[in-house]
């Protein structure tokens, strides 16, 4: 199969970031980093955040033998996740119009999840911004410019009508693997 697979993410999701952290190194080619709304998901399917239900803990919980197992960091959460990273999400496709969604969207996941940052609080949305060089101001501006947010609800829409129901979710073709406990098969299937 020779096509290029795409990464489907949120940077609210500690299950994206688990998949962000290995991505490079299991896929045997580099796909293409693709910021979904995970709440337009939701919107379309009636779905919601397991982390707003009675298995919170458990979840937290899985995460965090996950991360260790994957030899990442210890997972430290933010004070109130999960909150609304509309903006983080805006600056991560104005990231990618850049050419630094990879950048971008690695600093904003390691804030969130490693560092136990809010992404709601748009300072540590532009700490991320600038560990990959994105000027602060440019940030501001792009997260506010009408495109921006036209392209992140076109990329929903376009994920959405694939099949994408949540992320991460890596798609080869018509093929969707979704969960970061998929990658292996994702790789096997390139």
């Amino acid at each position: 199969m020779t096509d290029q697979p795409t990464f489907y993410y949120d940077l609210g999701s500690p299950y994206a970031w688990l998949a962000a952290e290995r991505i490079h190194q299991v896929l045997p080619v580099v796909p293409v980093w693709q910021p979904i709304l995970l709440g337009g998901i939701w919107q379309q399917t009636g779905g919601g955040s397991w982390a707003r239900t009675d298995r919170r803990d458990e979840g937290m919980r899985e995460i965090e033998r996950r991360a260790a197992e994957y030899g990442l960091l210890p997972v430290r959460w933010p004070a109130d996740w999960p909150t609304n990273t509309l903006k983080a999400m805006r600056a991560a496709v104005f990231a990618q119009q850049a050419g630094r969604a990879v950048a971008f969207s690695l600093a904003a996941f390691r804030q969130a999840f490693a560092a136990g940052r809010d992404l709601a609080d748009l300072d540590n949305v532009l700490i991320a911004a600038a560990a990959c060089e994105l000027h602060p101001n440019a940030v501001l501006k792009g997260i506010e410019l009408q495109s921006t947010k036209d392209r992140l609800r076109a990329a929903t829409e376009e994920a959405y009508a694939l099949g994408v129901r949540g992320v991460p979710t890596v798609a080869i073709g018509d093929r969707l693997f979704y969960g970061d406990d998929r990658l292996e098969e994702a790789a096997a299937a390139l």
